[in-house]
C-alpha cells in the first residue's frame, strides 16, 4: 500500500497535470485560437529576444511584429504609423516552407516556440509579405556590404518573407541563468522608485568593461547628478563577440569598485544589429522604456567597425548626432561619451582632451588584450582589475588548449581519410587535448543515413558534420573531419560556424582526377564512368576547388607522413601545439 505522503505527491501531481490540460484547453478554445488551425514555428535567437521585448514593454509603444505599411515607414522615415520616432524594423521573417502553410491554411494561427517547444504567444496572420531587403539594407544599415555582420544576417539568414499579425501572450521566456538581474522595464522602474532614483543614466554595453569603463561611467553619472544604470546586451551581439557568461561575471566583480551603491546591474536580452547610428538611437528609446532618464552614447555606438578596406562603415560621431538630434522627442538626455587614457606619470585616467601633450598615454585595445590572454602575456592592473583578468583567462585559454577543427576537402580516393587517420593518431601521441574523428563514410552511415546525393542532401551533409565539429571545439577539443565537401558554400559556413567558439583549419588535398582515377580503390569512378552511380562527385557533379585554405596536399607530392609532418608543422607554428 502506498504511504500517505506518497498518495498526496500522486494527488498534487494529478492535480498539476489537470490544471495545464485546463490551461491548455482555454488557450486553444480561446477567441484568438477556436475554430482554427495552429501552425508552431521555432523562433530562431534574434526572435526569442524580440518576442521577450515586445512582451515585456522594452519596445513600447509596439506590441506587434510590423506590418508591411509600418515596416516601410521605419526603414525610410524612421516612424511609426502614428509618427512616432523608432528606427529599427521589428519583423518576424520566415521561410518559404512557412510561407506556404500559412497560404493554404486560411486564418491561420501561429504559435511562436522557444527551441524547447514551449509556446511563447500565439499570432494571427494578418499579412505576409516579400520585402525589398535590398532597400532595408540601404536605409537602415547605410550599407549593402555584406561585410557588415546585420547586413550580411539580413541576406543570409534572414527568411524571405516577413508575418503579420496581432500577439496573444501565452508564456514568458524562460532562463534560467541570472534570474536576479533579468529585471523587466516594470520591475525596474518599480525598483528605482524604491531607491528614490528619478535621474538614472544607462550604458551599454556588448564587452568586458575595464578601468577606463569604470571612470568615464562615475564621470558621467556625476556630471548628471544620476544613479548609473549598467545594462549589457546580452543577446545576440557581433559574431565573434565573447559569450554573455563570462562578460556578466566581469560586470558583477566590477560593481563593488563604484562608490556608495552609484551603480547597479540588469540584463537587457536584445539582439543587436551592430546599426550603428540608428541602433543608437533604438538603444535610447529601450532606455526609456526602462525608467531611464539618461542615456550614455559612445564613439561608433553599435558599430561593427571597418570592412576589409580598413574603411570604417559609420562616421566615428554619427550615432551621438543623432541621438542629440531625437533627444527631446524621445524624452531621454544624451551623455556623449568621453574617451578616456591612462596617464602613466598622474598614475590615472583622464579625458583624451585634457591630456598634457607632454605625459605619456597608455592603452590596450581590444585586439591587443585578446592576444595578451591567448598568449599568456602579463596584464596591468592600470588596465583592468585582478577579478577581471582572472575572468577572462577561462573565456581566452593559451592556443595549445583551444579547440580546433581540422576540415580535410578533397575528392574521392584523394587521400584525405588516410591523412586523418595517421594525424589523430600522431596527435594523440604529442598532445592531451580528446580527438574526434569524423570521416564521410562512417557519417554517412550514423548520422545521414537518410541523405541521399542531390545538393541539397550533400550540403545538408556537410554542414551537420560542422555543427558536430563545432561543439568538439567550442569545448576545447579537436575534430578531424574528412569529407568530399564538395560546395565552398558549405565550407564557408562551417567556417563561420567553427570560428565562432574555436579554430578552423581547411586542409585541400588536392590530389588530380586522373590520380584518383588510377587508384578508384572502391571502383567508384569505374561504376560513375558506366553510368551506374549517378551524381558522383567530379565525374558528373562538379567539386568547388576551395579559394582560400591554411593547408594544400597533393598526395603524388607527399607520403602520408610527410603530409602529418606538414600539418603538424603548420599546428605547431600557428601556437596550436608545443611540439619540438
Amino acid at each position: 500500500m502506498l504511504g500517505i505522503h506518497a498518495r498526496k505527491r500522486i494527488c498534487v501531481s494529478f492535480a498539476a497535470f489537470v490544471l495545464m490540460l485546463f490551461l491548455l484547453w482555454q488557450t486553444l478554445s480561446s477567441s484568438a485560437c477556436a475554430g482554427k488551425t495552429i501552425l508552431p514555428i521555432r523562433l530562431s535567437e534574434r526572435q526569442l529576444c524580440d518576442i521577450e521585448l515586445l512582451l515585456n514593454k522594452g519596445f513600447a509603444p509596439l506590441e506587434n511584429f510590423m506590418d508591411s505599411k509600418t515596416y516601410n515607414r521605419v526603414v525610410r522615415e524612421m516612424r511609426l504609423l502614428d509618427g512616432t520616432v523608432w528606427p529599427i524594423p521589428i519583423v518576424l521573417d520566415v521561410k518559404e516552407e512557412i510561407r506556404q502553410k500559412i497560404e493554404k491554411t486560411p486564418e491561420a494561427i501561429l504559435a511562436l516556440c522557444d527551441s524547447e517547444g514551449t509556446i511563447l504567444a500565439y499570432l494571427e496572420v494578418s499579412e505576409i509579405w516579400n520585402p525589398n531587403k535590398m532597400e532595408e539594407a540601404e536605409h537602415v544599415y547605410g550599407t549593402t556590404n555584406r561585410e557588415h555582420p546585420g547586413v550580411e544576417y539580413l541576406f543570409e539568414k534572414t527568411g524571405e518573407y516577413y508575418v503579420a499579425g496581432k500577439i496573444t501572450p501565452v508564456s514568458p521566456v524562460k532562463h534560467y541563468d541570472f534570474p536576479m538581474l533579468r529585471k523587466t522595464p516594470d520591475e525596474l522602474k518599480a525598483f528605482f522608485k524604491e531607491k528614490g532614483y528619478d535621474r538614472i543614466v544607462a550604458f551599454q554595453t556588448r564587452n568586458p568593461m575595464h578601468r577606463a569603463h569604470v571612470e568615464l561611467t562615475m564621470r558621467a553619472a556625476q556630471q548628471v547628478g544620476a544613479h548609473l544604470l549598467l545594462h549589457p546586451a546580452i543577446g545576440l551581439t557581433k559574431p565573434g563577440d565573447l559569450d554573455h557568461f563570462t562578460r556578466v561575471k566581469c560586470y558583477q566583480k566590477l560593481l563593488p569598485y563604484y562608490p556608495n551603491n552609484l551603480a547597479s546591474l540588469s540584463l537587457l536580452p536584445i539582439a543587436m544589429r551592430m546599426a550603428g547610428p540608428r541602433e543608437a538611437l533604438w538603444h535610447a528609446i529601450i532606455r526609456k522604456n526602462y525608467g531611464c532618464t539618461h542615456f550614455i552614447v559612445g564613439r561608433d555606438h553599435a558599430g561593427p567597425g571597418k570592412d576589409s578596406s580598413g574603411t570604417e562603415f559609420y562616421p566615428p560621431y554619427a550615432a551621438q548626432e543623432l541621438v542629440e538630434t531625437y533627444a527631446t522627442e524621445i524624452g531621454i538626455a544624451m551623455v556623449p561619451f568621453k574617451e578616456m587614457a591612462y596617464i602613466q606619470e598622474d598614475n590615472n585616467y583622464q579625458e583624451v582632451g585634457e591630456v598634457n601633450p607632454s605625459k605619456t598615454t597608455l592603452s590596450i585595445s581590444g585586439t591587443q588584450l585578446r592576444k595578451m590572454l591567448r598568449e599568456g602575456s602579463h596584464i596591468p592592473e592600470w588596465f583592468t582589475y585582478p577579478e577581471i583578468i582572472a575572468e577572462l583567462r577561462k573565456a581566452y585559454p593559451l592556443r595549445t588548449q583551444q579547440g580546433i577543427t581540422l576540415f580535410f576537402t578533397g575528392l574521392s580516393a584523394a587521400g584525405k581519410s588516410t591523412i586523418a587517420n595517421a594525424l589523430a593518431v600522431k596527435l594523440m601521441e604529442i598532445q592531451d587535448r580528446p580527438i574526434t574523428l569524423l570521416d564521410g563514410d562512417i557519417i554517412r552511415a550514423n548520422l545521414s543515413r537518410e541523405l541521399g546525393f542531390s545538393k541539397e542532401h550533400r550540403s545538408l551533409n556537410v554542414r551537420r558534420v560542422g555543427y558536430v565539429a563545432s561543439e568538439i571545439t567550442k569545448h576545447r577539443g579537436i575534430a578531424i573531419c574528412a569529407l568530399i565537401a564538395p560546395y565552398e558554400e558549405d565550407r564557408l559556413a562551417n567556417r563561420n560556424l567553427i570560428n565562432t567558439n574555436g579554430n578552423y583549419v581547411e586542409i585541400y588535398v588536392s590530389t588530380s582526377l586522373e590520380e584518383c582515377e588510377k587508384r578508384d580503390p572502391k571502383g567508384l569512378y569505374s561504376l560513375a564512368r558506366a553510368g551506374k552511380v549517378p551524381q558522383f562527385t567530379g565525374i558528373d557533379n562538379p567539386y568547388e576547388q576551395p579559394k582560400d585554405v591554411e593547408i594544400v596536399i597533393d598526395t603524388v607530392q607527399y607520403t602520408v607522413s610527410e603530409a602529418v609532418e606538414l600539418i603538424i608543422n603548420y599546428l605547431t607554428k600557428e601556437g596550436f601545439l608545443n611540439y619540438r
